[in-house]
């Protein structure tokens, strides 16, 4: 329609909402589905955040917040920065949004100009390279292979920086691969940074505390206090705590960006919900033993997948340090043919017809910029998990 932005036409949907919003269908209409593609814990909002947020209902804060978070959640967010990532912030450095996709989203939009680049490892979460061309800015996407455990080395790093580069996202543990980079791998992408004073770095440390078999998670302002004046320490309580829905982000950075990616806000939603808020403060500064409890489960999870795809001919899987997401490779299927006579030409081929033919939905690997793979996260059920895995199996076997 003529009547739309040229900007909007360069923009994507996001194929894991379509995936998750398919499955969906397929099961009102009476299917038997399991759903592998949503980002999101099963597990219930622990008791004391949810009696957190009915107490402020309770009483009455239910009105307008300043724009980028209460002062409370700013003073438990500098406190969680300097507990856990050893980070002095002070409250006019921290910003609180309706999701970490909004913290992401205004900080690019605050930033960048018509040319400027950012570069994003491969494969990355699907929202990053389109919120940049929301932006006006230019996705640079360098591949982080299977051969390198899906991390990005210095090398590439440094081939990718141009006189444009603005800013690099940096999201360990990641999603779609579950890949983490340890300490020395990060200082080693660090040390690259150091060398490019133009070049910010923008942190996604979503997954956090979803980090595996003695994994060490640490964020680059942490590993290089050098750049701590350009960096953005985003993060949030939606995966470790289990609040999707609650939609509260937040980040701490330099004063002159919080302040920029404020106005952004003051002009498009303003405040985060205020409940969610109290919520957050909840999470941030009450217990935090159910962390480790919900971190066996997944480990087990991670551990029942793994196997399970490991045994197909044709699929590699890597074992990753943390989130929970496995992203497989599929180079040893691409060609063969569903008994339907479908070629399985390409990573959304299969997820296509595993979908239809098995009732599985996984998200095919070019959403996230690398193929020939798919995601599947196993924020599921032990059962649905075994079923699932299964069903891939027999798919799989029955390609010719």
């Amino acid at each position: 329609m003529s009547f739309l932005s040229a900007t909007l036409a360069r923009v994507k949907p996001s194929p894991t909402i379509a995936v998750t919003t398919k499955a969906a269908e397929l099961k009102a209409a009476g299917r038997d589905i399991i759903g592998l593609g949503a980002g999101e814990p099963d597990f219930d909002t622990p008791q004391n955040i949810k009696d957190a947020a009915i107490a402020a209902i309770h009483d009455g804060k239910t009105k307008y917040t300043a724009v980028d978070g209460i002062p409370e959640l700013k003073q438990a967010i500098c406190a969680k920065f300097k507990r856990e990532n050893g980070l002095d912030y002070e409250p006019a450095q921290v910003t609180v949004n309706s999701g970490g996709k909004q913290t992401l989203y205004n900080a690019l939009m605050a930033t960048l100009n018509p040319g400027d680049e950012v570069i994003i490892p491969a494969p990355y979460w699907v929202s990053y390279p389109d919120m940049v061309l929301l932006a006006g800015g230019t996705p640079v996407a360098v591949e982080a292979t299977l051969e390198n455990s899906f991390k990005l080395t210095p090398d590439q790093l440094e081939a990718a920086i141009t006189p444009k580069t603005k800013w690099f996202i940096f999201n360990s543990p990641s999603n779609p691969t579950g890949a983490g980079y340890s300490r020395d791998e990060l200082k080693a992408l660090t040390d690259v940074l150091m060398r490019h004073p133009h070049v910010w770095v923008m942190t996604d440390d979503m997954y956090e505390h979803l980090a595996y078999d003695g994994f060490e998670f640490c964020t680059p302002a942490q590993v290089e206090p050098g750049l701590y004046e350009r960096t953005l320490t985003c993060n949030g309580v939606s995966k470790a705590y289990a609040m999707t829905g609650w939609r509260i982000g937040y980040a701490a950075g330099p004063k002159a960006l919080i302040a920029a990616m404020r106005k952004v806000q003051s002009q498009s939603t303003s405040n985060p919900c205020s409940v969610s808020q109290y919520a957050a403060l909840e999470a941030l500064n009450g217990p935090q033993d159910y962390l480790a409890a919900n971190n066996e489960i997944f480990v087990r999870r991670r551990n029942l997948v793994v196997s399970m795809l490991s045994e197909i001919e044709g699929v590699t899987c890597p074992v990753p340090e943390g989130a929970f997401y496995v992203y497989p490779s599929i180079a040893g299927l691409i060609g063969k043919t569903t008994p339907r006579g479908v070629k399985i030409e390409t990573d959304e081929d299969f997820a296509t017809a595993l979908l239809e033919d098995h009732g599985v939905a996984v998200v095919f690997g070019a959403a996230f910029g690398l193929s020939p793979n798919f995601r599947v996260s196993y924020a599921t059920s032990d059962e649905a998990l075994k079923e699932a895995c299964s069903r891939i199996q027999r798919f799989c076997a029955e390609l010719r």
